[in-house]
Formats: C-alpha cells, sequence, structure tokens
C-alpha cells in the first residue's frame, strides 16, 4: 500500500488533472471573454467570426470595436471601425449589419449602429488591418464526383440554372465523401 500524501508543508504535490490535454481555446476562453465583455461584447463570437456573420463582403471593409449601452437599457449601439472611402455605402448597409448582429445574440440586442471612418492602417500602427486572411484554394473535383455532379442535374434546360445546380450537387458530394472519409479514419 502506498502512503496518502501530506496535507500540509512543502512536500505536498499539487494535483493533477486527469483529463488530459486541452484545447488551447479552452484554456484562453475566460480571458478572451473577460476581455471582450471589457469592450461591450457579451457575445465573442461576433469578434472571432465577424466574417461569418456579417459577411465576406461587409467583413473586408469593417471591424466591430464596441458596443455601448444605454442608460435606459433599451438596445445597445455597436461602433463599426471601417475605411473612410467605403463609408458612404457601408451607410447604406447598416439595417442589413445590425439584422445579421443581432441574429447572432438571437434577439434585438443592437438598437443602433455606428460608422466609425479610419485611415486603411487603423489608428495606431497594425491595429485595424482591412485585408482578409488568404483563403486556402479548394482542390478540384474528382472525376468521378464531377460526373455524378451533371448526372444529377440532367433534367434541367436552363443552362444558368443547371450549373448553378450542379455546383451545388458537387458541394454537397464533396461534403458527404469528406465526413465518409473522417468516419472511416
Amino acid at each position: 500500500m502506498t502512503p496518502a500524501p501530506p496535507t500540509k508543508g512543502p512536500e505536498r504535490r499539487p494535483e493533477r488533472r486527469m483529463r488530459g490535454f486541452e484545447a488551447a481555446s479552452g484554456l484562453l476562453r475566460e480571458r478572451i471573454r473577460q476581455a471582450g465583455e471589457s469592450r461591450g461584447f457579451a457575445v465573442s463570437k461576433l469578434l472571432t467570426h465577424w466574417a461569418e456573420v456579417v459577411g465576406e463582403e461587409i467583413a473586408a471593409q469593417t471591424r466591430p470595436v464596441k458596443i455601448g449601452y444605454s442608460k435606459t437599457g433599451l438596445g445597445a449601439t455597436l461602433t463599426l471601425l471601417a475605411q473612410g472611402a467605403s463609408g458612404p455605402m457601408l451607410q447604406m448597409q447598416l439595417p442589413t449589419i445590425r439584422e445579421r448582429v443581432n441574429a447572432c445574440y438571437g434577439y434585438n440586442a443592437i438598437s443602433k449602429v455606428i460608422l466609425t471612418q479610419t485611415a486603411p492602417i487603423g489608428f495606431a500602427e497594425g491595429q485595424a488591418e482591412f485585408t482578409p486572411a488568404p483563403k486556402a484554394p479548394k482542390p478540384p473535383p474528382s472525376p468521378e464526383l464531377t460526373a455524378r455532379a451533371q448526372a444529377s442535374v440532367e433534367g434541367a434546360s436552363d443552362p444558368g440554372l443547371r450549373a448553378a445546380l450542379e455546383q451545388l450537387a458537387q458541394n454537397i458530394l464533396t461534403r458527404a465523401a469528406a465526413r465518409s472519409d473522417t468516419k472511416k479514419g
């Protein structure tokens, strides 16, 4: 039988976690949440997945800066940082941005969106780069997958509709193939 570890004194060994490895996002989740909440962001997804929330085109031109709450508590104001040249076009899209952000929250959290125009480099050097991260190029679909997609849309007579349906079929078949590959491995 092994002796019990001492409960007092310098010889006491720290308790170890028995869960194994943890994802870095799990270790930093609380600090990210606190930093986001200090700027008014109760949902960190708004910061981390901005392009998914508002769309690639708008996300390439804007960055969320802060969310301010009024004293009455009736809706918040989202402040966006935008390039000066794109300001007028973004001004017309503010209702759409507000709808998409509220969809992220799940309720009408944002009642107003304000644009703050700036130079392309932002307030400080490198603070707000507006160049989106490059996407990894997708590998071309296999000839077998392309043939299956073409066969599935043979009944469509309109060439534009046929091309769109074929692209949709390729996307679905590619995802299904990727899922089956991960299940095998």
